[in-house]
């Protein structure tokens, strides 16, 4: 996976505020606005952005959340209670855009987003507020177990874009791991060792990430994977 032949999408662009969850008051930022005009993007994500839950959210390394805008039909298909909900932006999502989704997009792809940098570094880890969100059951746990979570990036060049500017694969590393690969592979009770040693070595991946893949893989080695 180390062609460039990723056409540019032009993303909506999203942000919130920590509020109440309807039913249960809990703090969350799970509902987010659109955006227009200019943004500016720091390491830490879209300026006017925030998260009720640092432990779990926000972060340089979860500073961008990208949703593939065509995963919508699909959730709508499954989940006809809210179906007229899935729209562009209900995952909490701060970049939503159809065109491309986790079997497109690699671990340490950089991204050109107006005078920003953005590189793709971890998938996203649904949560129950997506499920509160919704008023629905297993709707987070769907996701998971798809791999139809979108992913996240960390912003290696901070800088302005406009509404409206395209997102545009800027550059990927030779024998890239798509996001849908690593999702699948996290799946396996018994992965290929080689593929595992490929993502603990990448300098891309999220450290945490790394660090929990590192220590399955001693695990593995150590009683025969």
């Amino acid at each position: 996976m180390s062609n460039l032949k990723l056409a540019p999408v032009t993303p909506l662009v999203f942000a919130g505020r920590v509020q109440a969850m309807p039913g249960d008051g809990r703090p969350t930022a799970i509902f987010k606005q659109p955006l227009r005009g200019e943004i500016e993007i720091t390491p830490l994500g879209i300026v006017g952005d925030h998260q009720a839950d640092l432990k779990n959210h926000g972060g340089p390394e979860k500073a961008v959340h990208f949703y593939p805008a065509d995963r919508y039909a699909l959730l709508a298909a499954n989940f006809d209670a809210v179906a007229d909900a899935m729209q562009p932006g209900a995952m909490g999502e701060n970049l939503s855009a159809a065109g491309v989704d986790e079997h497109d997009v690699c671990i340490g792809d950089v991204f050109a987003f107006g005078a920003a940098r953005l590189q793709v570094c971890q998938p996203r880890t649904p949560c129950w507020k997506i499920d509160a969100r919704h008023g629905v059951d297993g709707m987070a746990a769907f996701i998971e177990q798809r791999g139809i979570a979108g992913w996240y990036y960390r912003v290696l060049v901070p800088g302005r874009a406009q509404v409206g500017a395209a997102l545009t694969l800027d550059s990927r590393e030779t024998d890239a791991i798509s996001v849908a690969d690593f999702s699948a592979l996290r799946g396996i009770t018994r992965p290929d060792l080689a593929l595992l040693q490929r993502l603990v070595d990448l300098p891309a991946l999220a450290s945490d990430w790394r660090r929990r893949l590192h220590k399955r893989l001693v695990w593995l080695r150590e009683h025969g994977g």
